[in-house]
This record gives structure tokens, C-alpha cells and sequence, in this order.
């Protein structure tokens, strides 16, 4: 049976404690659906920080709240996050053209996860038509640069697309899902397992010293994201662990828009 043999290919890792479930919260940012998949504008959310934390939120998720559907961009172009190649930190608004560029932005659940290796092996083979449309590719992960180094050596994954966010500053601004339920427990997993042979074949150099040291990293789901400057086209976040965007609809976005 499949499940048992790709259940061997998750990484046994000692699970943290639930340092989000406390009563301490922070506002963060959920995605509006409209028919056909796209987000016209966003909402604020209450999503749970860790114990002892102050209950302010960054100072880009606040203000946000006025306008959400347009300062989106803006909200996440401020976030830092670091290069796997140089190891050093960037903006997201220094990653593509903040006027007219448009942007793919994929995050991951971590650097450890097998199926996100997957995932990386797909946007690796599709990076070509990315490039055909105009847009640019950023993939990022939950773990340190040196962690992604490992995926993108062993997988493999080109390093210039490859981006670490360990503190989730990005993951938390868009409000993506985090908790145990959702990492292990989430019945949107189980579409992981109607993917088995690519999963197989993506693990095949797998290590799971690729796992943030920080093991509540382990519980972040990841999401998608397509931006055209500032403007955000398309977004969907990750219900359970392997439950990805759908390819298609992310390059009808891109190949619909007009990129100057």
C-alpha cells in the first residue's frame, strides 16, 4: 500500500509544543476568495503568537489594515529574508520590478519537508515557462540559508531562486496555517499519496539534516502567490502538509496577464 511507504519518507522529528496555541494574539492577514481562484483583497485574522509575546503586531501588517487590497505589496516588500546563494538578507521589494513585474512566489513549509522537495521539483521543471511569460521565481523556505543550501545541492534547485525565512516573518504576514492538526492530522493531506512516483523520485538524494533546527518550524504550512508589481493576482494557502497550489491555475495567471 502507498501510505505506508511514503509515510517512511517523512522525517521523524521530536514534535514542539504547541507554543501558538496560548491566548496571546497578533493580526495577521486572510485571503478573501472570489470565483476562479483569485484574492481581490484581504481581511485582518487573529492568529495565535507564542506564549509571553506582546500582542503588537510588525508594523506592515498594521497598516495594512486601511487598505488591504492594495498594500498587500507593499506589507510584504518590507519583510527580510535571506539569499541562499549569498546567505545575506533581502527585501522582498528588491526581488522583482515593483512596478510592472510580475512574480511567482512560492512558500514552502520547510527545508526538511519531502513534499515541499517535491514542490521544489516541480517549479524547478517549470521555471522555463516562468521564464518564457516574464516571471520571476522565488522560492522560500522555513529553515536557515544553509539548510536550503542542502535541498538545493541535493535535489537539486537553483540557488538564485532559493530564499530562508527562519523566523516565518512572511509565513505570518499572510496569515498561512500553523499547527499540529494542520501539519499531520489535515485531511487536504492525503493528496500527497495521488503523487507518490514524484514524491519518490524528488526524495531520492533526500537528508533530513535539511530540518530547521527550530523544530516548530515543522509545523508551517506554505502557500502561493502571484504578484504583478504590488498588486496581487493570486493567492492560496496550503490547507495540510502536500496540499499545493494547482500548477495550471498558476500559469493561467501568469500567461493571462500582460507583462510589460
Amino acid at each position: 500500500m502507498a501510505a505506508p511507504v511514503a509515510a517512511s519518507l517523512l522525517p521523524y522529528v521530536s514534535l514542539p509544543p504547541l507554543a501558538r496555541s496560548g491566548a496571546t494574539y497578533s493580526r495577521g492577514l486572510d485571503l478573501v476568495s472570489l470565483p476562479g481562484g483569485r484574492y481581490r483583497h484581504l481581511r485582518l485574522r487573529r492568529s495565535p503568537l507564542p506564549a509571553g509575546t506582546a500582542a503588537a503586531s510588525s508594523p506592515s501588517a498594521s497598516s495594512s489594515a486601511s487598505d488591504p487590497g492594495s498594500s498587500i505589496g507593499d506589507a510584504l516588500g518590507g519583510v527580510e529574508i535571506y539569499s541562499a546563494a549569498t546567505g545575506e538578507p533581502v527585501l522582498f521589494r528588491d526581488l522583482w520590478d515593483q512596478n510592472e513585474g510580475m512574480a511567482v512566489v512560492a512558500l514552502l513549509r520547510h527545508f526538511g519537508c519531502p513534499c515541499c522537495w517535491e514542490l521544489a521539483s516541480v517549479l524547478r521543471d517549470t521555471k522555463e515557462r516562468f521564464d518564457s511569460a516574464g516571471v520571476k521565481l522565488i522560492a522560500v523556505g522555513v529553515g536557515t540559508p544553509d539548510k536550503a543550501r542542502i535541498l538545493a545541492e541535493r535535489l537539486p534547485f537553483p540557488l538564485e531562486y532559493l530564499y530562508a525565512d527562519p523566523e516565518r516573518k512572511a509565513y505570518d504576514l499572510l496569515g498561512l496555517y500553523f499547527g499540529l492538526g494542520r501539519t499531520f492530522f489535515n485531511p487536504a493531506s492525503v493528496k500527497v499519496f495521488s503523487r507518490f512516483d514524484s514524491l519518490k523520485e524528488a526524495v531520492k538524494n533526500y537528508t533530513i539534516e535539511a530540518t530547521p533546527d527550530d523544530r516548530t518550524g515543522v509545523l508551517q504550512q506554505g502557500g502561493m502567490f502571484v504578484f504583478k508589481g504590488k498588486e496581487l493576482l493570486y493567492a492560496r494557502k496550503d490547507e495540510g502538509t502536500g496540499d499545493h497550489a494547482p500548477l495550471d491555475d498558476v500559469l493561467n495567471i501568469c500567461c493571462k496577464v500582460p507583462v510589460s
